[in-house]
């Protein structure tokens, strides 16, 4: 890849004025914009001519890198950090943006993009200034993946909200489009246009290391519906780009795409009934993008490729069968489940191929974008294919907004960012969800009034929160975390502890056959201590614990999921959310233990 020799905003910035004639009034990136399911003929008609005369006005160079989502470490633009220069050879966002010309740029809280709701919005702006004065100065899509819950780049002060398994548990679709309406309004205040979410995954597996809670739920008409609502909530009411995932469904795995490469083995008939209908009901609610997933689906396409890189389930399925015309991005490009086979070279020809719009997070970026020239000078991509999807990410940048302005008024963004309404709302959201899975005997709930309480087991921020929220009821809370898979020592600590304390509550996190989760419990059963189970991620774990008298459901360890339990645990609400999953007995699959749609209350 090589830097621009000149620039190039003046060419296009005629060609757009000629052929648009006078500029229409444009609201910044901070007002919700119609999304191209809903936008008026007149306003689609105009992003067309944009469209279509940037592209002309465009280098191939510049077309190729409209096509990638790149990012890098740091919180500023012009901040230098070492790993960048290790992987694009330039130091700053920057420069990477400078030299590469990317379409896109993803943020994670990882990799150090984020500190606070203020700085991210200057980090967005300076991404922005780089890009303008880049190639053809067209403004970048900012992304992020905040799906909520356990998948969450941006924290508080931003509003938090405990993710789609909990709303499912919930079952309200006004809830759902209530909380992608308020966790995209906040994105966009910080220079966001772009979410990663919701996941539309049907998660039929309980053994799914990588969708889990991120799924609404293991029945097919209730994702779809919550899907639906979220991108809604997303696009129609905050004015921001949705992107279900992962097509075509990534719901019943056992492998992680991270680290490998999940095989569906759905027969063609199963994939129409279980992980088709939520991407269709995506499409039909307007969702502006969808992203592949890294899983091979032998009835999709026998020839072992992973969906990313088929024609077959892209073009065929996606883009033909299903009718979406709107941008395709893939996961991202780094993951082992797509490098399996192929080299990065290849991949991210082949992904294009595909049919695919955006690459996203390319392993090697240079190798990535001198293979996709490399195509189009040999004939094996024509610069036809190439302008095909970059027409759509002009399409959906001009609907979106960010071609009139990208840039976000610093000193407003925490009048938006976790107002006060939206914290109310999110409480009244999670105080729906959370679920009373079994409670013999009446063990709850329980007055912590004056009582000395134990908080064990996963977490120690998650444990020291929900001691807080017992104190602040009243309780003498400390917290004592075990982690997932506590020592024999720290078992043995545990249950000192408890037996010190007149209530311990326990929390669990993806108890699995052989985790030491459940030697923690039933030690910490054996005590005098009244006992409380409850499970801060996957529901699951209840199969795992044996005979425990209470088990209740947060499907996240979120704050508000924490304050929740607070309130279940001492009666200061009664649990209202029911099971979106059927629990089924470890020993023996085929019993359902607790049943889709099971939930106590008081």
């Amino acid at each position: 890849m090589r830097k621009s020799s000149f620039r190039r905003q003046t060419a296009v910035a005629t060609a757009v004025a000629l052929t648009l004639g006078a500029a229409p009034a444009m609201a910044s990136a901070a007002t919700p914009q119609p999304s191209p399911a809903s936008a008026q003929t007149g306003q689609s008609s105009k992003a067309e001519q944009y469209a279509d005369a940037t592209l002309q006005a465009m280098t191939l160079e510049e077309k190729i890198g409209q096509l990638f989502i790149l990012f890098a470490y740091g919180p500023t633009a012009e901040g230098e950090d070492p790993r960048n220069t290790a992987l694009y050879g330039e130091a700053s966002a920057a420069d990477i943006i400078d030299e590469f010309e990317p379409g896109g740029f993803i943020l994670f809280s990882a990799r150090g993009n984020v500190t606070d709701p203020v700085q991210v919005a200057t980090l967005s702006n300076g991404l922005q200034d780089a890009a303008e004065d880049a190639g053809a100065g067209i403004p970048l899509l900012v992304s992020t993946d905040q799906e909520q819950g356990i998948v969450t780049r941006i924290g508080s002060p931003a509003t938090l909200f405990p993710g789609n398994m909990a709303l499912g548990a919930g079952g309200s679709e006004k809830d759902a489009r209530k909380a992608a309406a308020i966790t995209g309004s906040e994105l966009l205040a910080m220079g966001i246009q772009q979410n990663n979410a919701p996941d539309a995954d049907v998660n039929i597996n309980p053994a799914n290391p990588v969708i889990g809670v991120r799924s609404f739920s293991s029945d097919t008409d209730l994702v779809s519906r919550l899907t639906a609502a979220s991108v809604k909530g997303y696009q129609d009411d905050a004015g921001i780009i949705a992107t279900a995932k992962h097509f075509p469904g990534h719901g019943d795995t056992a492998t992680d795409s991270h680290t490998g490469l999940p095989v569906i083995t759905h027969t063609l008939e199963e994939w129409k009934q279980i992980d088709l209908p939520p991407f269709q009901a995506a499409i039909d609610a307007g969702v502006d993008s969808i992203m592949t997933a890294h899983i091979v689906v032998p009835a999709l396409d026998d020839s072992g490729d992973p969906a990313t890189l088929s024609r077959e389930i892209i073009t065929g399925q996606l883009r033909d069968a299903l009718g979406f015309d709107g941008v395709i991005v893939t996961d991202g490009l780094e993951m082992a489940g797509v490098r399996q086979q192929y080299g990065d070279a290849e991949v991210a020809v082949r992904a294009l191929e595909a049919g695919v719009d955006q690459l996203l997070l390319p392993a090697d970026p240079r190798v990535a974008y001198t293979a996709v020239e490399d195509a189009v000078a040999s004939g094996r991509l024509s610069e036809e294919r190439i302008d095909e999807s970059v027409h759509r990410i002009l399409l959906m940048k001009y609907d979106q907004g960010v071609t009139a302005d990208a840039h976000v008024d610093v000193d407003k963004v925490l009048q938006t960012v976790g107002k006060r309404a939206h914290l109310r709302a999110a409480e009244k959201i999670t105080d729906a969800t959370t679920t009373l899975v079994r409670n013999d005997a009446e063990s709850l709930p329980v007055s912590v009034e004056g009582k000395s309480v134990l908080v064990t087991g996963y977490g120690e921020t998650t444990g020291r929160t929900l001691a807080a929220e017992l104190t602040e009821r009243g309780a003498d809370a400390t917290a004592l975390a075990t982690g997932t898979a506590p020592t024999q020592a720290q078992i043995e600590q545990a249950v000192t502890a408890a037996q010190a304390n007149d209530v311990t509550v326990v929390l669990t996190n993806n108890v699995s056959a052989t985790s030491r989760q459940k030697q923690l419990v039933a030690a910490l059963d054996a005590t005098d201590t009244h006992l409380i189970v409850a499970g801060v991620r996957n529901p699951y774990d209840v199969n795992q614990l044996g005979d425990i008298e209470n088990f209740i459901a947060t499907y996240s360890y979120s704050a508000p999921a924490l304050v929740s339990l607070a309130k279940v645990i001492t009666g200061e609400i009664s649990p209202q959310g029911t099971l979106p999953v059927d629990i089924r007995s470890a020993a023996d699959p085929s019993v359902i233990l607790y049943p889709f749609g099971h939930g106590l209350t008081w």
